[in-house]
């Protein structure tokens, strides 16, 4: 009897569907990709590349002065002879030399990467916000966009970085190497940074979601007080482990973008192997992993900068939207 009464109550009238009008469309209620738009992704990306860049960039000048310098007449053994060469030779503002291009480059690029990455996530993981080999894919499509932006501006920037660089500044770098090499040797390394990239994101974003995901795990309840840590933690991990596997081609790189100047070999073919080879003949195997503690002193802070910049950004943009459009994507 009970059952017949409810059945007939829902049945009234007044509990059936109300039918929309023709021009009604429910898509416009869907938010955006962690309800953000591109734009915003762009803009947090940038964000947190320029300032995790520009935090860093003492750290990044010595990494490249013991890189560059294998094949120089003085040969930095360690990060405190690198550092001694760089304040003996310009004094503290040796640290900063080609912050200039950093700055030009780093925005632009992160601002790609961040955006292709997030764009390129929801179009592979189908909705799945775990699907690890999603992350990589996108991480891979992310790398090979923005390398092509920031690759001209970091191989001026590393010969800016360089003691007794024969460059005055960013536009006189840009224009003597454009004169006397032309515009190939501004991508000379792009090859090499890509192939250093790809497995460098994989390890990164790999580790960094696991980590996230374990320190999540670890206080579930204080998640949204401590989110800041969270993310600082797990990127600092990922960008540490990242970037000791990938110290060797970066080592190649830094020899491909710095060859000619203050001495470096110059090569006759961009090829990776050609410069593994000069390398291991003239300092060893252990040559290929010079600078790696500057590049984890510098990768992991940076990673951590980075993405709690990102994060933080993203929350804004979040609460930003919700507040202007209450969850109505126009």
């Amino acid at each position: 009897m009970a059952t017949t009464d409810a059945t007939a109550k829902f049945g009234n009238a007044d509990f059936r569907p109300v039918p929309q009008p023709p021009d009604f469309h429910p898509e416009v209620l869907v938010p955006a990709h962690d309800g953000l738009r591109f734009w915003q992704f762009m803009i947090a990306g940038s964000i947190a590349g320029s300032v995790e860049h520009m935090a860093m960039f003492p750290v990044d000048t010595v990494k490249t002065h013991m890189q560059a310098m294998v094949s120089c007449p003085i040969k930095p053994v360690g990060i405190r002879h690198a550092l001694r060469s760089i304040l003996k030779a310009d004094g503290v503002v040796g640290l900063y030399r080609g912050i200039g291009a950093m700055g030009l480059g780093a925005g632009p690029a992160h601002a790609v990467y961040f955006s292709v990455y997030e764009l390129c996530k929801k179009f592979f993981s189908g909705g799945n916000p775990n699907n690890s080999a999603a992350h990589a894919a996108s991480g891979v499509c992310a790398t090979v966009a923005s390398d092509a932006v920031f690759t001209p501006m970091d191989m001026v920037k590393q010969r800016l970085q360089l003691n007794n660089s024969p460059y005055r500044g960013v536009l006189d770098c840009t224009r003597t190497v454009l004169k006397e090499e032309g515009l190939r040797a501004f991508y000379a390394s792009y090859k090499t940074t890509v192939i250093m990239n790809a497995p460098f994101t994989a390890v990164h974003f790999a580790t960094y979601e696991a980590a996230k995901r374990a320190l999540t795990e670890v206080s579930p309840e204080s998640v949204n007080d401590e989110g800041w840590v969270v993310h600082s933690t797990a990127g600092a991990v990922a960008g540490a482990l990242a970037a000791a596997v990938t110290t060797p081609l970066d080592v190649v790189k830094t020899q491909l973008q710095c060859q000619g100047v203050c001495g470096c070999d110059r090569f006759k073919t961009g090829s990776i192997r050609d410069v593994i080879l000069t390398i291991v003949k003239k300092d060893g195997y252990k040559g290929l992993m010079r600078g790696w503690t500057p590049r984890m002193l510098f990768h992991a802070p940076a990673a951590a900068i980075c993405w709690s910049t990102y994060e933080a950004s993203k929350s804004f943009f979040q609460e930003l939207n919700s507040s202007s459009s209450c969850g109505i994507v126009t």
